[in-house]
């Protein structure tokens, strides 16, 4: 269960459920093959960083056109 962020709080980060889900999931790939010392630093697994990220606002979620 994450508890850090705060789910209520980080679906307002984006227009739909599945949009959060498939941007954290893709800032997830992102982190754990282009940023492998950035992931050991943080001591969080790839999927509850890239949440984070998005909840402090370091990435946006948007739609893409």
């Amino acid at each position: 269960m994450m508890i850090d962020p705060p789910i209520d709080k980080l679906i307002k980060k984006a227009e739909c459920r599945y949009a959060l889900v498939c941007a954290i999931a893709k800032r997830a790939r992102e982190i754990a093959t282009q940023e492998p010392e950035y992931l050991a630093q943080s001591g969080l697994k790839p999927v509850s960083l890239a949440a984070k990220e998005i909840y402090e606002g370091k990435f946006v979620v948007r739609r893409e056109q």
